[in-house]
């Protein structure tokens, strides 16, 4: 059960105040640009390779974000035409520390003990397909997304270990990122919380996107017209 300062979700970038650079740190090409269209803050990664520029929490490799939240949330976007690399850090209960890590780079899905690499398809939801083993770079239309990683379901499925907590996060180039969430709860996009009452979904364990976190919508235009939501 997570801590009452990380429920009902936890806004990692806020909380952990990005922009100061105190306890994350970044290397080589990061920026802080401000969006019109997202009306805030965005981060941009990028680099010749992946791994040359990077965005980290916590700042020290030796520190733990200690988050316990079962779904984590990215909301970004690959830059067009370039590969992106991203790498979370998990404890198990049994204290074993598993990297997960996704990317356009990775042609096919590796697993060991201690690591598991999925390749990341740019483009393919609003294709309506997942076509394996199709990773390369983003296209040039790639839109932004929310990313929904069932961290609990991925370390049972593939390594049959329990998920205690989020130890570290470093996003690489080449990306756009607005912010990293985690929580118990499964936000739906494009959901209001009327709409949510209504059909009960808090019961499901569904509930509407936190507006803090969620991607303007002009009005007169749907969410799912706009951006992708893709769960792992």
């Amino acid at each position: 059960v997570p801590a009452a300062w990380q429920r009902p979700y936890l806004n990692i970038f806020k909380h952990f105040r990005v922009e100061e650079w105190k306890r994350s740190a970044k290397e080589g090409d990061v920026a802080a640009l401000t969006d019109t269209r997202l009306k805030g803050t965005i981060y941009r990664i990028r680099g010749s390779n992946p791994a040359s520029s990077y965005l980290q929490l916590p700042r020290a490799g030796t520190q733990s974000l200690g988050l316990t939240g079962r779904y984590l949330y990215l909301f970004f976007r690959p830059l067009p035409r370039k590969h992106f690399l991203v790498h979370l850090d998990v404890t198990t209960e049994e204290n074993q520390v598993v990297r997960i890590s996704f990317s356009s780079l990775f042609k096919e899905f590796k697993s060991t003990a201690t690591w598991l690499q999925f390749p990341f398809v740019c483009g393919a939801a609003h294709e309506g397909t997942a076509r394996q083993g199709a990773s390369g770079a983003a296209p040039a239309d790639v839109r932004w997304m929310c990313l929904v990683l069932d961290l609990a379901s991925i370390l049972t499925l593939y390594l049959n270990r329990r998920y205690s907590h989020l130890r570290g996060v470093k996003l690489c180039s080449n990306l756009l990122v607005k912010n990293l969430c985690t929580s118990d709860l499964l936000f739906e996009p494009g959901v209001t919380f009327s709409e949510a009452r209504l059909h009960e979904l808090s019961r499901r364990g569904v509930a509407p996107m936190p507006r803090e976190l969620a991607f303007p919508v002009p009005r007169g235009e749907k969410w799912h017209d706009l951006y992708d939501y893709i769960r792992y």
